[in-house]
C-alpha cells in the first residue's frame, strides 16, 4: 500500500495520515483544535505536534473555546511552564486570542465551519500531485483566508498555516495521486 512520502517517517504520522489527513471536516470543536494545532507547529515538524497532541488537549481544556477565552495571565504562566506544550508565549497568547476570535466568528457565521469552508466554496479542492514536491507552501485562497482570519483579530494565521489547515481538514486534497488515501478522499467529497 503507497502513501504520501512524508507519512512513512513514523509510525504517529502514518496514523494521522491514514486516519485524518485531508479528510472533510467540518466539526466547529475540531476545526478549533487543529487551527490552534497548526499555529502550534509553526516553525516545527508536524510530528513534534503530533506527538504533543494529547498534552495540549489536556492544557488546553481539551480545545474547549468557550474556556479558553477566558485564560487568565496566571493561566499562561501555568501553560509557559508545561512540558507538554510548546512553550512558547506568542503561540500560547495565540491561543487565547484566536479561541476569542473564533466564538465571535461563531456568532456571526452561525459556525466556524460555515466561515472556513467559504474560501474553498464549500467543496473541497481536488489536486492531482505527482509527488510532493509539487505540493506548494501556500496558495492564493490561503493568503486570502490568512488575511481575512487577521483581519477578524487571529494570529498566527499566515498563509503557510492556513494552507496546512486546509490541507488537514479536508479543504484541499494533497496525497500525491499514488497514495492510497487519495482516491478514497476523494470519494468523501
Amino acid at each position: 500500500m503507497n502513501r504520501c512520502e512524508w507519512a512513512k517517517a513514523s509510525p504517529i504520522e502514518k496514523k494521522y495520515h491514514d486516519e485524518e489527513w485531508g479528510v472533510p471536516l467540518h466539526d466547529d470543536h475540531r476545526l478549533f483544535e487543529f487551527l490552534i494545532l497548526e499555529g502550534a507547529q509553526a516553525g516545527l515538524s508536524w510530528r513534534t505536534i503530533l506527538n504533543k497532541r494529547d498534552g495540549y488537549r489536556r492544557a488546553f481544556d481539551r480545545f474547549d473555546a468557550e474556556k479558553i477565552a477566558r485564560y487568565s495571565e496566571k493561566k499562561t504562566a501555568d501553560l509557559l511552564s508545561n512540558p507538554e506544550i510548546i512553550r512558547n508565549r506568542r503561540k500560547i497568547t495565540a491561543a487565547i486570542v484566536n479561541a476569542r476570535a473564533f466564538l465571535e466568528v461563531q456568532d456571526a457565521f452561525g459556525s466556524f465551519d460555515q466561515y472556513i469552508w467559504q474560501f474553498v466554496d464549500g467543496v473541497p479542492i481536488r489536486n492531482a500531485w505527482k509527488n510532493e514536491s509539487l505540493i506548494p507552501a501556500h496558495t492564493s485562497r490561503s493568503a486570502a483566508m490568512s488575511r481575512d482570519l487577521k483581519k477578524r483579530g487571529f494570529s498566527f494565521v499566515g498563509p503557510t498555516i492556513c494552507y496546512a489547515l486546509m490541507q488537514a481538514i479536508g479543504m484541499v486534497n494533497d496525497h500525491t495521486v499514488d497514495c492510497f488515501r487519495y482516491h478514497q478522499i476523494n470519494a468523501l467529497g
